[in-house]
């Protein structure tokens, strides 16, 4: 796709009204295990830190183990910067036995539903997980527990916030002993038709139904955690309201969106009237912060704004858009993440 030129306007912070008719509901966290450390403002005893060699020099900062583009340094226009997303938060323990294991329950952020569990250590890079959905009035929101030695809970079983679904391990690919931790996210569902998707698009066995990591988008736990911790009344809308769109993405309209129905906080405008195209608002990591009907008559997905950089948008993108500057297009990897969200694959 050839990069497109536009005016961009000031989009640094999403600022939208949410509906008074998908206010949400009170989340009613805690944390996963018993360290505290993050709410107590000491970071670099609460996240388990990365092994990292740059430019020659090693280290192992515990900022690698936050939510984000936090990791494989790159020097850029703009400095050194982070190119690689980790998708959640790495928990370090706060026990361990003789042997350097960790001992560390692992709990239910919130009340929910048992969803999935993958038992096997070499069944995914995430070894053994549990999958807990949460419904807290705008849809359903999927807690994720990776690299435990043991899962203790079963798939459908109802469980109250705090409800141990597991111990702490460091089964899966990257972890060792002394880097064990608990992988948390919390995630939304991109699409019900996740299997049907990955039949197209790739040779491999889809082996985790919907609960695949390609069909969840991560938002960031630790801030949400700490917003809580603030404000225990803060809803979800609330919490997402703040957060700051990198790009848009306007794409011919052919029906509804089943994404936009399972979540109604994403809605923007009058849904149930008839437009020529959808405006999609994005996170750097491609997690969809608002859809609205747009006037604009566009033949094939079209990125509409971008924040400008003075590097290549690929690297605080997961390469799903490439360009510098106000010029953007979206990639492959791009337009294959739209296709999930907005379902178009199976017309193709």
């Amino acid at each position: 796709m050839t990069p497109l030129h536009f005016r961009v306007g000031l989009h640094l912070v999403l600022a939208f009204a949410l509906s008074s008719l998908c206010p949400g509901q009170a989340l009613k966290l805690q944390l996963p295990t018993d360290n505290r450390a993050l709410l107590d403002k000491n970071p670099e005893k609460f996240y388990m830190y990365v092994y990292r060699t740059f430019e020659g020099e090693t280290s192992k900062p515990w900022q690698g183990g936050g939510y984000g583009f936090v990791r494989n340094l790159r020097r850029t226009q703009q400095g050194v910067v982070p190119t690689r997303f980790h998708e959640g938060i790495d928990i370090r323990p706060v026990k361990r036995d003789s042997a350097g294991r960790p001992l560390d329950d692992v709990k239910a952020i919130a009340l929910g539903r048992v969803v999935y569990v993958q038992g096997s250590a070499g069944g995914s890079n995430y070894g053994k997980y549990v999958v807990v959905e949460h419904d807290w009035g705008n849809g359903p929101l999927l807690s994720l527990y990776a690299h435990l030695a043991s899962a203790s809970v079963k798939e459908g079983q109802r469980i109250p916030a705090g409800h141990v679904v597991g111990r702490m391990g460091y089964t899966g690919a990257g972890i060792n002993r002394e880097r064990a931790h608990v992988h948390l996210e919390l995630n939304i569902l991109l699409s019900l038709q996740f299997d049907a998707w990955h039949k197209m698009k790739f040779n491999t066995k889809n082996t985790h139904g919907i609960h695949n990591g390609m069909n969840l988008a991560g938002l960031d736990i630790a801030s949400l955690l700490l917003a809580h911790h603030r404000d225990p009344g803060i809803t979800l809308p609330e919490f997402l309201e703040r957060t700051p769109i990198y790009y848009k993405v306007t794409c011919p309209r052919r029906g509804k969106l089943e994404l936009a129905d399972r979540y109604p906080w994403i809605q923007r405008g009058a849904h149930h009237r008839p437009s020529p195209s959808w405006e999609i608002s994005f996170t750097p990591a491609g997690f969809p912060l608002a859809i609205a009907p747009s006037h604009r008559e566009v033949p094939k997905p079209l990125i509409t704004y971008v924040r400008t950089t003075q590097s290549r948008h690929e690297y605080f993108t997961l390469s799903r858009v490439t360009g510098t500057g106000r010029r953007a297009s979206l990639t492959r990897s791009g337009l294959q993440h739209l296709s999930l969200i907005t379902g178009e694959f199976a017309k193709q």
